[in-house]
């Protein structure tokens, strides 16, 4: 699923005309990518809050007025530590043809059955790291845990993808534990 967003080139900004931009509304941020020139952007801040709350994954088209489409991952985002107010978010572009490196967010779905017997679910792990072409590529990984037992854990060996992509996380990194509080 591509989502898409209105963007436009901005200038490099001192602190004071960022603030003002996001009070108007926008969202600054920057586009990077393999063979590309960094690319200083901003774009609607409601749009991409509303994004975030239904799930953020999946490929992002940044529409341009003056040069068309541009196809990007999330790379990262930053909020104020204080009011979690939106404050810049960062871009990977994709290239089409070469492998690119990414984290995939990990949806956990159910409620585990040792959750019933006084445990508590404690998530280690929001997301992996893989490497695959951008057509290989999951928007996002979901498990059912409702099956979970406590003091059972989920690693990161426990996921299966297709042949195309590889893992770069740690196959002993834990994703999601049910523990005694």
């Amino acid at each position: 699923m591509t989502t898409s967003f209105q963007a436009e080139n901005r200038i490099p900004l001192n602190s004071s005309r960022l603030r003002d931009l996001r009070k108007s509304g926008r969202l600054p941020g920057v586009v990077f990518g393999r063979n590309t020139d960094n690319q200083m952007i901003h774009i609607p801040t409601i749009e991409f809050q509303k994004w975030l709350k239904q799930g953020a994954s999946g490929f992002i088209e940044l529409q341009f007025k003056e040069k068309g489409a541009l196809t990007v991952l999330l790379e990262d985002l930053q909020r104020d530590p204080v009011t979690r107010d939106l404050l810049h978010v960062d871009f990977q572009q994709v290239q089409t043809n070469e492998i690119m490196r990414t984290k995939i967010p990990v949806k956990f779905n159910g409620t585990p059955i040792g959750t019933k017997q006084g445990g508590v679910v404690q998530v280690q792990l929001a997301s992996i790291e893989v490497e695959a072409l951008p057509r290989h590529l999951p928007t996002s990984i979901e498990f059912d845990i409702s099956a979970m037992e406590l003091g059972e854990t989920l690693h990161v060996r426990d996921v299966t993808f297709a042949t195309d992509v590889t893992v770069i996380s740690e196959g002993n990194e834990s994703l999601l534990s049910v523990v005694k509080p």
